[in-house]
């Protein structure tokens, strides 16, 4: 039996910390949340227990997170799930596994950010903070560390996708940005340190702003403009400047023109994660749909409005 085909349960977790990390193990637990790679369980009031229950890809990014978090956690100005132990692979349960710190707050997808100066500030702040350069030994993008126009075969199969069922009402003004951003000059600076995964599940709201950053799964080094395409999809309408003015350093109209790009892949991927969720279709998440339309509704705005499309939208 592989660790996917197996139920994770309250009673399996105990075990498991009693096997491994037993101080931990007369803790209270709880389910949080079953997320796309992996399940987290509460584990008292500050700490969480994460298992991998989909992908199996699952594995080597949490052990990822366990190497690399502590080093940037203590830099960042938001809240970010820490790792504290690992828990390896035994008899019990045949993969990896962390506990971590608990990051309080609900997820962006189900509590957008609605105080726009705040968020923008707030989400410039934490970025600005995390793209600092990384050392050579840091990972590689999975599949975002490249130039943006290495994405055409499946930018290209999502916006037929999408089209054809009706998901998205002008593809042409989609591909046009696309298009743009692709045409951007390339990244010349570091390799920064980058998130790789900012969709709204992956980071927390309260009261109107950002609270919290979760899922360091994608953690990566490269191109910021992947961490910027954030602004396009997190944020409310009308906070993209703020957001751009602090961002530190200043991104240039090129390294924005690709963030554009990488905000419409993660648009079209959104669209359709929401669709699936709606019909009911595995895999499908309908809390995904809203901020992805709105996102994808923000990004051509500028294309209907007049022919050439602005850096900073």
């Amino acid at each position: 039996m592989t660790a996917t085909e197996m139920d994770i349960t309250k009673e399996l977790i105990r075990d498991l910390l009693r096997e491994q990390h037993p101080d931990l193990a007369d803790r209270p637990v709880r389910l949080g949340a079953r997320g796309w790679d992996n399940q987290v369980w509460r584990l008292g009031d500050d700490l969480a227990v994460r298992l991998p229950w989909a992908t199996q890809s699952a594995d080597a990014l949490l052990r990822k997170e366990h190497a690399w978090l502590p080093l940037l956690a203590p830099h960042l100005p938001l809240p970010v799930p820490v790792p504290q132990r690992l828990g390896e692979p035994s008899e019990r349960f045949p993969r990896p596994w962390l506990v971590t710190t608990w990051v309080p707050g609900d997820p962006a997808d189900r509590a957008p950010a609605t105080r726009a100066a705040e968020a923008a500030v707030t989400l410039a702040a934490f970025l600005t903070a995390l793209h600092r350069p990384a050392p050579d030994e840091a990972p590689a993008g999975r599949d975002r560390g490249g130039p943006l126009a290495d994405t055409a075969e499946p930018f290209a199969q999502w916006l037929a996708s999408a089209a054809e069922l009706g998901l998205i009402r002008d593809p042409d003004a989609v591909r046009a940005v696309w298009e743009d951003a692709a045409a951007a000059p390339e990244w010349a600076g570091p390799r920064l340190w980058l998130h790789g995964d900012l969709h709204p599940a992956n980071i927390l709201t309260t009261n109107g702003t950002f609270c919290g950053v979760i899922d360091f799964g994608d953690l990566f080094a490269g191109d910021p403009a992947c961490d910027l395409a954030a602004a396009w999809i997190l944020l409310p309408d009308g906070a993209i400047d703020r957001f751009r003015d602090a961002y530190r350093p200043s991104p240039d109209a090129a390294t924005l023109r690709r963030a554009r790009g990488w905000a419409v892949l993660r648009a079209l991927a959104g669209i359709h994660i929401g669709d699936a969720g709606v019909h009911g279709r595995p895999g499908g998440k309908p809390t995904w749909g809203p901020p992805a339309h709105a996102a994808l509704q923000r990004l051509t705005a500028s294309v209907h409005q007049r022919s050439n499309i602005p850096a900073g939208g």
